[in-house]
């Protein structure tokens, strides 16, 4: 069983709350999503850069990205919490009075442009321009915290709380939680030896669904994660990376990752007729952008843990095997647009399949 307990443990009270969350983090979802590829998308698009599509290759478990950083591809770090970090906490996720959420701290960076005048309920998710106002400060260094308001205990309100949040944990005490978790070591990481301890970080970032090489945002990403599962309650956290151009999302539910891919307009036209809609129905709802001989869409791909990932039914030690994959590859969908809020998403397994040789840097 997880540190955070499954719905059916909760408290009546505490099902609301969960409850209230995942609506929250649904529309999170959307937004997130929508300022990491489409945002993004435009923004090449409005430099006459061609958009850099990610390689089917670059999905599957285990695949090591290699890339520039695009300066018109947007990034971010965000922490999206279903109860409130413990301040004992506060040197591992480092959220202080001096990085609260408030006017004054806002107003010293002046690269940070609020589409609305700040007022202190501008915080809270309940706030009509709370995404706005999200979307404001994902440029800023570091991660933003969204977390249960810890001054009311009536009602369950979500609120930024904190900004330019570093993640301060060690990733030898990441690893090291992971593998007594797991089973792989009973107590120290080095109990086995340094090969075994770096085979295990190493293992620390595929069970995330990263490359054990990937860069800083990507690496606090897969170290807060770690770090929650700390917590009694259960969390999300997005990372968006102009290198990878893909949006992770890590939470209790596994890893699920958004990308923008190209479709020909011969595979549009054959889901088109599987789903039984109208080809401008089909554009309409489900692509951003349509050119002469494809379009583009967002890609949701859904990751599942194997049994290598999974703490033992019967609690004993046991091997490590480096070569067994702790990740793989459970759903693949095609995702409609912002603001369709009635169509489904549509099943589409492509990873797998030859990338089209007729369409460059094609996903």
């Amino acid at each position: 069983m997880p540190t955070w307990p499954y719905r059916y443990h909760l408290s009546l009270k505490d099902r609301l709350r969960r409850s209230v969350y995942e609506v929250l983090r649904d529309q999170m979802d959307v937004y997130l999503m929508h300022n990491a590829l489409v945002d993004s998308y435009w923004k090449f698009c409005e430099a006459q850069e061609p958009y850099p599509f990610v390689p089917k290759r670059e999905l599957k478990p285990r695949a090591r990205v290699v890339e520039k950083e695009y300066v018109n591809h947007n990034h971010f770090l965000v922490l999206f919490c279903e109860g409130t970090i413990p301040s004992r906490y506060k040197k591992y996720i480092r959220f202080f009075d001096s990085n609260k959420v408030t006017k004054e701290g806002i107003l010293e960076f002046p690269q940070v442009r609020l589409h609305k005048k700040y007022t202190k309920n501008l915080r809270y998710f309940e706030n009509p321009s709370f995404e706005s106002f999200v979307l404001d400060l994902l440029p800023v260094d570091y991660a933003l915290l969204i977390q249960r308001d810890p001054t009311i205990k009536t009602r369950n309100r979500y609120a930024m709380t904190h900004f330019r949040v570093k993640i301060d944990w060690p990733i030898d005490n990441a690893t090291e939680e992971m593998g007594q978790q797991l089973r792989y070591i009973g107590k120290d990481l080095y109990d086995m030896g340094e090969k075994h301890a770096e085979t295990l970080n190493n293992k620390l970032f595929e069970n995330y669904g990263f490359h054990h090489a990937v860069g800083g945002r990507r690496t606090a990403a897969v170290v807060a994660a770690q770090f929650l599962k700390k917590m009694e309650f259960i969390s999300t956290v997005y990372v968006a990376s102009s290198e990878s151009r893909t949006l992770t999302r890590l939470s209790e539910r596994g890893v699920s990752r958004y990308v923008l891919m190209k479709l020909p307009i011969e595979e549009i036209s054959r889901l088109v007729a599987e789903s039984h809609m109208h080809f401008d129905n089909f554009v309409e709802r489900f692509l951003i952008d349509l050119q002469d001989d494809y379009g583009v869409a967002v890609l949701q791909v859904v990751y599942s843990n194997t049994i290598h990932s999974k703490a033992p039914e019967d609690g004993k030690l046991r091997e490590l095997r480096p070569d067994f994959q702790w990740l793989t590859v459970s759903d693949q969908l095609i995702v409609p647009l912002r603001g369709i809020t009635d169509i489904y998403p549509i099943p589409y397994s492509t990873i797998y399949t030859p990338e089209i040789g007729d369409i460059d840097q094609s996903v």
